[in-house]
């Protein structure tokens, strides 16, 4: 047996004799369908599950204190109305919906909400941002956790666990669970080298390096039987254990999987808060979705961009900054005040978010060499879709965005604000009405380092999963 199973094994143990954890909660989940077009919503329920494992997660954080998503569930006392527990987060349905495709078809997707077992009957209230972005009530159920008819899931998957970083504690830790898809039995000493990079590359990035002691890292690869995850685009198609496939919302580099159920039922065989998806895969790729997952293709070039990168979506509900790149969403009517941490409409400069740490006399909107950079990225993007098409070996589109990183880091090596934080139009897919606080950041272009303001945005969410 090998050190890092026999680690997991004795956490386990743990688990079940531990006092203090001896006392902590079950798992409570609930799966339900969501389902609709742009102009109407629903849901349904699944099932109610209870998971293997007690709760994990910080009992003394119940209450969502970051409100980063698109939606919100609460868990709520009915005859009182307090709230038990709440979390803000993001999902696919919330993105199809603003596709070209949401206007001419409906559509269902599996989605879950994760909390601590409540003894007595409660309501799971589930809200979604309205126009103003504030949060609306749109699913009230009523949930029985005592029902016969509660599942009860087993840890089918625990011998498989890996220990990656064991900082104590889950319960004040961020629990990180690097999910492998993919992978033969044979591939699994490449996996989990592979887990064991990524993890070095995540704590490598600030402020990721200065809060490592904050997290652990499991890893977990449930057997495939072919090699490698589905790329429709190419006519390769896998049938991998969690589904992980290219092209979704027919984008060529965007990785997901829309097999929730399977993905939840792998993922309760351990600790987790979050989980990234390791794709057995060298093609560029990968996505990331505020508090559901975030993807990354294990074996491209570009790995520490794209784990750090489709990561902090996923954990700290950041923004992208970019805006060259082909957007599958459709573009905003109004333009409203972003909830993300890490992007404004400047409506209103003087109640700028992060006006706290804009230097006095800064100009806003700040000036910047956005022509030029858009000129470059619009011939660059029109290659790619082409290279793309062609099928072109991934050494080629390797060396482009090799080519393009150092254009543009000499490019900004001359802007008059390249070190300035203030508001620099071009983010969240738009080249209008949108700005991002830096010049460059880890959420913009292929740097390996974050703005400050997404930074504290992420030091936010660590305090609140690790706060004692």
């Amino acid at each position: 047996m090998s050190i890092e199973r026999t680690a997991f094994l004795a956490f386990a143990f743990l688990l079940l004799t531990a006092p203090a954890l001896a006392q902590a909660p079950a798992t409570l989940r609930i799966d339900f369908y969501h389902s609709g077009n742009h102009e109407i919503e629903m849901f349904s329920l699944d099932q109610v599950v209870l998971e293997p494992l007690p709760w994990t997660g910080n009992m003394n954080y119940p209450i969502d204190g970051t409100l980063r998503g698109k939606y919100l569930f609460e868990i709520v006392d009915p005859e009182s109305g307090t709230i038990a527990w709440s979390r803000s987060f993001s999902s696919i349905y919330g993105e199809w919906e603003t596709t070209r495709e949401a206007k001419h078809m409906n559509r269902t997707f599996h989605e879950s909400v994760r909390f601590p077992a409540q003894n007595d009957e409660f309501e799971l209230v589930l809200k979604k941002r309205n126009a103003r972005n504030d949060f609306e009530e749109i699913w009230r159920l009523p949930v029985d956790p005592n029902d016969y008819m509660v599942h009860r899931e087993s840890a089918a998957y625990a011998d498989g666990v890996v220990a990656i970083l064991d900082n104590g504690d889950p319960a004040t830790k961020v629990d990180l669970l690097i999910l492998g898809d993919g992978y033969t039995k044979g591939e699994h000493d490449k996996f989990i080298a592979k887990a064991r990079e990524a993890t070095d590359i995540l704590f490598a990035t600030s402020p990721f390096r200065e809060r490592k002691d904050d997290f652990n890292v499991w890893a977990l690869a449930p057997e495939s039987a072919e090699s490698g995850v589905s790329r429709p685009s190419t006519n390769t198609y896998r049938d991998s254990p969690i589904g992980t496939a290219y092209d979704a919302f027919r984008a060529v580099r965007y990785m997901l999987t829309f097999d929730n159920k399977n993905m939840r039922r792998i993922a309760s065989s351990t600790p987790y808060d979050f989980v990234e998806i390791l794709a057995n895969n060298e093609v560029y790729g990968g996505g990331g979705i505020y508090g559901l997952y975030a993807t990354a293709a294990a074996d491209n070039e570009w790995l520490p961009y794209l784990f750090v990168h489709e990561f902090a979506h996923h954990f700290a509900g950041l923004a992208d900054e970019y805006y060259t790149s082909a957007a599958v969403y459709e573009s905003p009517e109004v333009i409203v005040e972003p909830y993300e941490p890490n992007v404004t409409a400047l409506l209103d400069p003087a109640e700028l978010k992060w006006k706290h740490l804009v230097p006095p006399n800064t100009p806003l909107p700040t000036p910047w060499p956005k022509e030029a950079f858009e000129e470059h990225s619009i011939a660059v993007q029109k290659r790619r879709a082409e290279m793309r098409a062609a099928n072109v070996a991934e050494d080629e589109m390797n060396a482009l965005f090799r080519y393009t990183r150092e254009f543009t880091e000499d490019l900004f090596s001359g802007a008059e604000h390249r070190d300035t934080i203030g508001a620099f139009e071009g983010a969240n897919y738009q080249a209008r009405g949108y700005y991002r606080s830096e010049l460059n950041c880890l959420m913009f272009t292929r740097v390996e380092y974050f703005c400050r303001v997404c930074s504290a945005a992420i030091e936010d969410v660590i305090d609140e999963y690790s706060k004692q």
